[in-house]
């Protein structure tokens, strides 16, 4: 059974700094795209950010851009998210994805697989 496992959320203060994981398990993801969506309340899931296969390539959202860094080790099947100077507008529950089956990393609606979700809440 495959499953993709989120960790590392929390509540933290404007300005501070979260480093989200996701660990893969019942099959290797280290020949697929990885990504992070993140959904707040009544709102759509977005696109956060995206990394190739080899970590070669790497997307973000504008919003994050700076800010975020996704990151990806294949030995232990698993991908990061690093999020620094953390605004109250980060406040979400993030998702992990993995292998899309077209060449979008922003829809959602490409990726096959996900985690449960995280909840990161970043205070003012």
């Amino acid at each position: 059974q495959v499953q993709l496992v989120e960790s590392g959320g929390g509540l933290v203060q404007a300005g501070g700094s979260l480093r989200l994981s996701c660990a893969a398990s019942g099959r290797t993801f280290s020949g697929s795209a990885m990504g992070w969506f993140r959904q707040a309340p009544g709102k759509e899931r977005d696109f956060v950010a995206g990394i190739s296969w080899s970590g070669g390539f790497t997307a973000y959202a504008d919003s994050v851009k700076g800010r975020f860094t996704i990151s990806r080790d294949n030995a232990k099947n698993t991908a990061y998210l690093q999020m620094n100077s953390l605004k109250p507008e980060d406040t979400a529950v993030y998702y992990c994805a993995a292998e899309k089956f077209s060449s979008s990393y922003l829809d959602s609606k490409a990726w096959n697989y996900w985690g449960q979700g995280t909840q990161v809440t970043v205070s003012s």
